[in-house]
């Protein structure tokens, strides 16, 4: 009865995880093929790839989001972790009402929060630069920013949680300056949260389409035409016609890049986990009057 519950177990979470990917597959599969509609196979060919990078208006999308997916993720970043540490060494009162208005954006819609931006920067047009349109680069940026700074507070914040709060006041008894201790001890045992952080925030930013159709406007690689991202050229697309192909390419390297981070996180991880625990075991044997 174990053996069987054992065996009907890893069959469903094997056939869960199946169904997740095999979108994904389908997508890499015909990414070898010329073929404008998936399901059609032309033959072998790379030729989606190398459309792919002599593609302009792909190109230009594709480096539109990486720009402010970066961009955005370094300064949610920095913002987000600030905030978790002002928070959390703040009085009680003050370190719940932060915490609540911070799970306020994570539990609500997205387009609520696009309406409610674009409402804003339309009166800031209309009161300081006198009925101008002020819809553009840094519009998007905003926006993207406020997304991801409640994710990348409630990532900090358990690392935080974790944290012995003796090694702080260690530091500042040995002679740190508050800000010595903030970046010497605080930081470097927090730095695993605010990566995760980060990588959460670049995720969230990559594949937004609501906050960038809201807030997008001139400029960037397009120049003097609108924003456009890869979310916001795949639907563009899907009104006219089908999906490029050329964009099945694309999934398959961005597929492969976010596989090459998991895998690298994974074997620094474990590394790490192998190194502390070695270390743990030559204290144990080493006699007292060595420690």
């Amino acid at each position: 009865m174990v053996r069987f519950k054992k065996l009907f177990a890893s069959t469903y979470i094997y056939f869960i995880l199946f169904l997740m990917y095999l979108p994904i597959l389908v997508l890499i599969a015909f990414s070898f093929t010329e073929a404008t509609n998936v399901g059609v196979w032309t033959g072998f060919s790379l030729n989606l790839y190398v459309r792919l990078f002599t593609s302009p208006e792909i190109m230009i999308a594709l480096g539109n989001t990486l720009i402010i997916a970066f961009i955005s993720a370094l300064i949610a970043t920095l913002l987000g972790a600030a905030g978790a540490i002002g928070a959390f060494y703040s009085k009680k009162r003050m370190n719940k009402l932060v915490e609540g208005m911070t799970q306020i954006p994570i539990v609500n819609a997205e387009i609520v929060m696009a309406l409610s931006l674009t409402v804003l920067f339309v009166f800031v047009g209309s009161v300081i630069y006198k009925g101008q349109s002020i819809f553009g680069f840094w519009t998007l940026l905003i926006g993207h920013v406020v997304l991801s700074v409640p994710f990348v507070y409630v990532s900090v914040r358990p690392k935080l949680i974790q944290l012995d709060p003796h090694l702080y006041e260690a530091a500042l008894d040995l002679g740190a300056t508050p800000r010595v201790a903030l970046w010497k001890v605080i930081i470097p045992q927090i730095m695993p949260g605010i990566f995760s952080g980060f990588l959460l925030s670049l995720t969230l930013s990559l594949d937004d389409f609501i906050i960038t159709a809201f807030t997008r406007g001139t400029g960037l690689l397009n120049q003097e035409g609108t924003i456009e991202t890869l979310s916001t050229l795949v639907q563009a697309k899907i009104k006219k016609g089908p999906i490029p192909p050329e964009m099945r390419a694309l999934t398959f390297l961005i597929f492969l890049i976010v596989l090459g981070v998991v895998i690298g996180l994974s074997v620094y991880q474990n590394k790490q986990k192998s190194r502390s625990s070695s270390q743990k075991m030559r204290k144990r044997r080493l006699p007292k009057h060595e420690l």
